[in-house]
């Protein structure tokens, strides 16, 4: 057997696809996880313990369990609850609810790192406890927190190749069929992961960059 790259250049449409639909589901993902995580924290510091039960025991079933697990139980256990989902929805949902979890740790964290003594401060100014999360905790925290929720971003792209053992059509998906039908495992394999290795190198540079900016923009407000 020779190594051929040809086969790769041979099903560039297909690859292509494939590329888009993992960055179509990356981002909505990790949008969505955003949202589920900053949502979990704050009902998690914010309310009695009563009604925070429920989402303390999710983040800690998405966190003690594999994510592989979790979109075996949200796609094959799903119609057992009425719960009948595409694979790519599934998909969607496992790596938002997945990703929800590590997020909501990582805003609680950033909320418990704004110091008492200013939150006690807007409060004696007669400043509603909306406003103080708003204009008080969520600036602060962001900056602080911006380099954890970096890295769980890029954590989630990779996490994405996962979502080929429940048929989603992604990229890995796409790559897999290709060496099936070709033999062709080793020019498909390599390039899997050099394309995995380049997206998580551009990911991580951008988010350097935002990073600095910010860094900079609170210097410049706090001058």
């Amino acid at each position: 057997m020779t190594f051929n790259p040809a086969i790769l250049t041979d099903n560039w449409r297909e690859i292509l696809d494939g590329m888009l639909l993992t960055i179509l589901i990356w981002v909505a993902g990790t949008v969505l996880g955003l949202v589920i995580g900053l949502v979990v924290a704050i009902v998690q510091l914010f309310t009695n313990r009563w009604v925070a039960a429920p989402l303390t025991f999710y983040v800690a079933l998405m966190r003690g369990t594999p994510f592989l697990i979790q979109l075996f139980v949200i796609y094959y256990g799903g119609p057992f609850f009425g719960l009948d989902l595409t694979p790519l929805v599934a998909g969607m949902a496992g790596l938002a609810l997945y990703g929800g979890a590590y997020f909501s740790e990582i805003f609680r964290a950033g909320f418990l790192s704004v110091p008492v003594g200013q939150i006690e401060a807007a409060r004696i100014m007669g400043i509603s406890r909306l406003s103080i999360v708003r204009h008080v905790q969520l600036p602060q925290m962001l900056v602080i927190i911006l380099p954890a929720l970096a890295n769980m971003t890029v954590l989630l792209s990779k996490e994405t190749a996962v979502l080929s053992v429940i048929t989603v059509n992604e990229l890995t998906s796409v790559i897999q069929s290709i060496g099936s039908t070709t033999f062709a495992f080793a020019e498909t394999l390599l390039f899997l992961a050099l394309v995995y290795w380049a997206f998580l190198e551009i990911v991580t540079a951008a988010a350097r960059r935002l990073e600095k900016r910010v860094g900079r923009f609170m210097l410049r407000t706090q001058g």
